[in-house]
């Protein structure tokens, strides 16, 4: 299944899932990051880290290691 850290730059996708463990769960579904939550990626940064997407309106910066704990599906362009 994809993750969001595999999501290029201008695509819209949808969550699926939430696969982090324990306070790094919490963290990303007080973000906004739910299930069937559609996200789009803005920016990457050059090394990768962090990820800039817009979600519910709002933009929103993840780490690497956090978007990879947020499984998704129907990856589209914008």
């Amino acid at each position: 299944m994809p993750t969001l850290s595999d999501v290029k730059v201008g695509q819209k996708c949808v969550v699926s899932k939430l696969t982090g463990e324990g306070a790094i769960k919490r963290r990303i579904m007080d973000m906004g990051v739910t299930k069937n939550t559609e996200v789009l990626v803005h920016k990457v940064a050059p090394l990768g880290d962090p990820i800039e997407v817009t979600i519910r309106g709002y933009e929103l910066s993840l780490r690497k290691d956090e978007a990879r704990c947020v499984e998704v599906k129907d990856i589209a362009k914008a």
